[in-house]
């Protein structure tokens, strides 16, 4: 990951407004030179969460929440910090001036990328409706229920057959070596001709690929291609559709996940705007990590009623189960799909489909007994047999001791041949990766950036924080270098009163490791509810560690003999001396009614 240059991230700054930033989440009403809305981190019926006219930070006077443009995307969408930076770019206009490490090769910048694939979208969707081979499409589209409302809210387009797309492209000053970096061009051709386009955007709505059907039966190739691998466009990680559906499921905490793009945006369409699907490849654990990092506790799952749909239900519902998250599979007839039934039934009996899902296990039960003849007690045994296996090798303890429980239920089987009692159920749960990798774990480092994402997350919010760090902690408590000027300068700010929002600090920081430290910090989410006695849990183990380090100190230099005796005997004293006084975390008194968090 690159970092990005002081001055474009100044230029930044200096152009957010935090009204049109949280104007398209929250309801703002004007009262006198202020906002007021209701906040989205709790529930209220009186707006609470203030805006001032032209500041920069945003205050709810009912829970404490308080942040700027990138912590409210952070929280709110659940955006990564780099995320954030670069939603908040395009927003308002700014070209990010990446810094990148000088051993690896440089490309296109990929605000450029993103540039080319903006234009060929207007420009796919203009031929579509303003040309004559573009009226053959949408009478296709058409015949297959898809409305023009559609066609343009989603900026369905067509790529012409003939070369009209490359001059269009260098009329708009695109060299060939763009176009072929953002995956529009290949072997200095179109890649995508005489086909229907639908544009793939990332989680904050930019385009960042195309995925194109045919329409004629004589177009060469597959019924559809997608856009290859690109620095933007990862298939196996880009969710479809999710730019649209990221706000709910990130507020219900529920996904409803299908196999085709068509039926991801005609659910969209229909008001199920917490759909997504997977993109040119089969849905994976890194699919399933992105759903899983904005927090869904409850999946649906709506593949076609074939076999082959059937059974991607299966591989999919059992990545989500094994990280403990209710699964649930809706019922499709045979050789229906999502799209077909919202046109033929309406979104009334979809809303019914998703009401009587069944979940997982029972599911799965069914799914395998059409291939098991489970009168047999051969059958029945290796139907339960092999549904325990895969149970026991789900993450969480408890999910698998009571998915254990169900299973018997569900199969008549007693629990203690299924395998509940808690000598058959594993005490250790090892999360299993594709590939064993040494990687080097830096425990000091992880330890810091613990006590700095509390800080610079919740230090506004909650500001006894700020006095519990001034009153215990040093610049000489860090042992990483980074961590270390990420603190001295937090601090500084505080005492200064200077900006101590996230985008202020990134612009403060003047070396790339920096940057991607406070990068890095910011990578995990906190509880919000658990701030104050998490912050001061982290300032003890730093201070545990900082005297344990003291200690060590002084022994290596007893035992390096090069102190004399009068020496040596100076440093036993004040080794014992530290020793006897255990740091314990200060200024605690008044903040939880003299409890404790250490």
């Amino acid at each position: 990951m690159g970092t990005f240059s002081r001055e474009s991230l100044e230029q930044l700054r200096s152009r957010i407004d935090l009204v049109e930033v949280l104007s398209p989440y929250l309801k703002l009403q004007r009262s006198g030179a202020s906002f007021k809305a209701l906040c989205p981190f709790h529930d209220e019926k009186t707006p609470s969460l203030i805006i001032q006219r032209g500041d920069s930070h945003y205050h709810c006077f009912g829970c404490g929440a308080h942040g700027d443009a990138i912590g409210f995307l952070m929280t709110h969408l659940k955006m990564s910090f780099v995320e954030a930076v670069e939603s908040l770019a395009e927003r308002f206009h700014v070209q990010l001036e990446e810094v990148k490490d000088a051993n690896v090769p440089q490309g296109p910048n990929k605000t450029v990328l993103k540039d080319a694939l903006e234009k060929a979208c207007a420009f796919y969707q203009f031929y579509l409706l303003h040309t004559l081979e573009g009226h053959a499409a949408l009478d296709y589209l058409y015949s297959r229920g898809i409305t023009l409302d559609f066609i343009q809210q989603f900026q369905v387009g067509l790529a012409p057959k003939g070369p009209y797309f490359l001059k269009a492209m260098w009329e708009q000053r695109l060299s060939n070596a763009v176009l072929e970096e953002a995956g529009l061009f290949i072997k200095g051709r179109e890649f995508f001709s005489d086909r229907i386009t639908i544009p793939i955007r990332d989680a904050v709505g930019s385009v960042i690929g195309f995925s194109a059907r045919k329409y004629k039966s004589d177009t060469f190739g597959g019924k559809y291609i997608n856009t290859s691998e690109t620095v933007l466009f990862k298939k196996s990680k880009v969710l479809f559709g999710l730019s649209y559906s990221r706000k709910t499921i990130a507020k219900e905490r529920k996904a409803l996940i299908v196999e085709g793009q068509i039926d991801a945006l005609r659910l969209i369409y229909c008001g199920f705007n917490w759909t997504v699907a997977g993109q040119g490849t089969a849905f994976g654990e890194d699919h399933a990590k992105e759903l899983i990092h904005l927090g869904v506790k409850q999946v649906y799952l709506a593949f076609d009623g074939d076999t082959a749909g059937q059974e991607a239900a299966v591989k999919v519902g059992n990545l989500f189960q094994k990280e403990g998250i209710e699964v649930f599979v809706l019922q499709l007839p045979e050789k229906c799909d999502p799209d077909l039934l919202l046109q033929e039934k309406g979104p009334d009996d979809w809303q019914q489909r998703i009401e009587a899902s069944i979940d997982y296990l029972t599911f799965l039960v069914a799914h395998l007994s059409k291939s098991i003849d489970i009168q047999s007690p051969a059958g029945k045994n290796e139907l339960v047999q092999s549904i325990a296996k895969r149970i026991r090798e789900w993450d969480h303890p408890l999910m698998v001791h009571e998915s254990l429980r169900k299973l018997a239920r569900l199969t008549h089987t007693p629990e203690s041949i299924v395998g509940t009692a808690e000598q058959n159920v594993p005490q250790v749960y090892i999360k299993r990766a594709a590939s064993v990798t040494f990687t080097e774990v830096d425990p000091d480092r992880i330890l810091e950036a613990d006590l700095l994402r509390w800080l610079f997350l919740m230090g506004e919010t909650l500001p006894q924080l700020v006095p519990l760090a001034e009153a215990n902690l040093q610049p000489e408590h860090f042992r990483v270098s980074a961590g270390k000027s990420l603190f001295t300068k937090y601090m500084a700010a505080c005492k200064e009163q200077k900006p101590r929002d996230l985008l202020s600090l990134a612009v403060d920081l003047d070396q790339t490791e920096q940057q991607l430290f406070l990068a890095e910090i910011l990578q995990k989410r906190v509880n919000r509810e658990k701030a104050l006695e998490c912050f001061v849990e982290t300032i003890q183990r730093m201070l545990e560690r900082h005297w344990m380090y003291e200690r060590e100190e002084i022994k290596l230099k007893i035992y390096s003999g090069t102190c004399s005796e009068s020496e040596v005997l100076q440093l036993a004293k004040q080794f014992d001396q530290i020793r006897k006084n255990r740091p314990q975390v200060v200024g605690l008194q008044g903040d939880r009614d003299g409890s404790r968090g250490a």
